[in-house]
């Protein structure tokens, strides 16, 4: 054990120097930190560790994703699939309807029944069939099918928000799910979250639809609304109104960019881009239906509706209106990050003060800087010269930590202050464990370098047994755990890899370095 090559000594110098050339960032002002990180590789030194919301301040938000509006927009979508199966056999229906969150409809001839039970198989693959007496037919969602319907719309809910609100700047927020439809949102740093909610409370469901060739919007609100169109009004003016169909020629799914920009008029606009599928509708679209108004939807109402003059084959476009820069930026992050599958609704809202998350720091800095003061006192009463190198290492053991947390950007909450508290107290066992071990083996009558030796050689397994124990304990909370209890768990599994590292390199080298310089008589321990 008291074999040092080079090769690991050049290890240990550079891991301690690493360490303390990452740490250095955190003791600095933060502009003159940024400074450094600017001309520095994503990899390079000059971050420093992200508060969490508990230390630095920010905003709270609790959001309920209405799973329900997806379930009835389906249930929409699959009446539109129904009509066109039951007109490809010309087979006639009446009072095709949703209701009750199911689809109705009568077949007007009872004796194909067993034919359009088989076209509603093949339309609705996914609902429950159910066929009643005088032609009637029910198509309905079974419970498991609705469950699993909103368990993956709060799944792409939770993606498509975190991509928003990690595009718009905010630093290191926290996004998790929370019962069986609500998300957590927690944004360290924002004290006005109402920007946030704009962006995130919109669906940003963008559709392309044309205007209708069949009736006037005059026509439709005199005789009603014929089959397969809806009157949607205008973003920029509820007046307005349009008469479009329900039928969708290219949808923001197929939308692969998004770019805040000015038109030929210097005003502002949003240019975009489809991908090769939506860019050959979209192409196809245009070049059979010059003349037309293409009705550009968001979330239900008309943002822009030109008049195709020419067919468009790029796959790209722009949308116009009457829109300022801030609301381009906004709706280009929108398009880009994608639609969300459902409405969000804040329930709940809570601002946490930096006044309060200051409070915490200074409180985590006294306990922090009294526990490791308490154990360096410690450990050079009690063991000496020895003593003190163990305190050297726990000095480098810290900047280690503060090293890995500014390096991969780990958020330190409150809990992990603790951690950090923790691994302080727990850098100095192993060293307690090799000292005592190296102490009994110097009663025993074993010269310095046999009792060095045998000391290090018979603590070992205990220590890494007791630190492996502790690790897995420390994981399954980051595996299992949220919020804080992450936190507090990434502090001590970095702290437990740390403090092993000190104490079995660090302050090995240092006693081995020691020894071979004074070749000591007896131990000063």
């Amino acid at each position: 054990m008291l074999l040092f090559p080079t090769w690991k000594k050049a290890m240990v110098i550079i891991v301690c120097a690493l360490g303390v050339i990452y740490s250095a960032p955190n003791f600095i002002a933060e502009e003159t930190a940024q400074s450094i990180q600017s001309v520095m590789p994503d990899f390079g030194p000059g971050k420093q560790v992200n508060l969490g919301l508990d230390l630095q301040g920010g905003s709270y938000l609790l959001a309920e994703v209405q799973g329900d509006v997806v379930i009835d927009e389906r249930l929409e979508n699959t009446v539109d699939a129904v009509r066109q199966e039951l007109r490809k056999v010309k087979i006639g229906y009446k009072d095709l309807r949703v209701e009750s969150s199911a689809i109705r409809f009568r077949s007007l001839d009872p004796a194909r029944a067993d034919e359009v039970a088989g076209l509603m198989r093949t339309a609705a693959p996914n609902m429950v069939l159910e066929v009643g007496e005088g032609g009637n037919f029910s198509l309905t969602y079974s419970e498991q099918e609705i469950t699993a319907i909103k368990n993956r719309t709060l799944d792409q809910s939770i993606e498509i928000v975190r991509r928003r609100i990690d595009e718009s700047g905010t630093k290191e927020p926290l996004i998790q799910r929370q019962g069986a439809d609500r998300i957590l949102i927690q944004l360290p740093g924002v004290e006005d979250p109402e920007e946030i909610k704009v962006i995130m409370g919109q669906t940003a469901k963008m559709t392309f639809r044309f205007q209708s060739k069949t009736m006037t919007l005059e026509e439709a609100l005199s005789r009603g609304v014929p089959p397969g169109h809806e009157i949607v009004q205008s973003a920029d003016n509820p007046q307005i109104k349009y008469l479009i169909e329900k039928r969708v020629i290219v949808s923001g799914e197929n939308l692969v960019d998004a770019q805040s920009t000015f038109d030929q008029n210097n005003m502002p606009a949003v240019s975009f881009r489809f991908d090769a599928v939506g860019g050959q509708k979209f192409g196809k679209a245009t070049q059979e239906n010059v003349n037309r108004i293409f009705a550009i939807v968001l979330d239900d109402k008309v943002i822009s509706a030109p008049v195709i003059r020419s067919a468009i084959l790029g796959g790209s476009g722009q949308i116009t209106g009457s829109f300022t820069s801030e609301e381009t930026r906004d709706l280009a992050i929108l398009l880009r990050a994608g639609a969300l599958p459902a409405p969000l609704i804040f329930i709940e809202e809570r601002t946490v003060g930096p006044g309060l998350g200051q409070d915490s720091i200074d409180a985590g800095k006294i306990a922090s800087i009294l526990g490791m003061i308490l154990v360096l006192a410690f450990m050079v009463a009690a063991y000496g010269l020895f003593g003190l190198l163990a305190d050297i290492a726990l000095l480098f053991n810290i900047a280690l930590i503060l090293g890995a947390l500014s390096l991969f950007q780990a958020t330190l909450t409150l809990p992990g202050i603790a951690g950090i508290v923790l691994t302080i107290g727990m850098a100095v066992d192993a060293n307690v464990l090799i000292f005592e071990r190296i102490r009994e083996e110097a009663r025993a009558g074993r010269t310095p370098v046999n009792a060095i030796d045998a000391g290090y050689k018979r603590a070992i397994t205990t220590i890494i047994d007791a630190n492996l124990t502790t690790f897995i304990a420390a994981l399954v909370l980051f595996i299992f755990g949220s919020g804080p209890v992450k936190g507090f768990s990434v502090t001590l599994m970095i702290g437990i890899a740390t403090s092993m590292f000190t104490a079995i390199m660090v302050t090995r080298l240092m006693v081995v370095t020691w020894v071979r310089k004074r070749r000591p008589a007896e131990l000063p321990i």
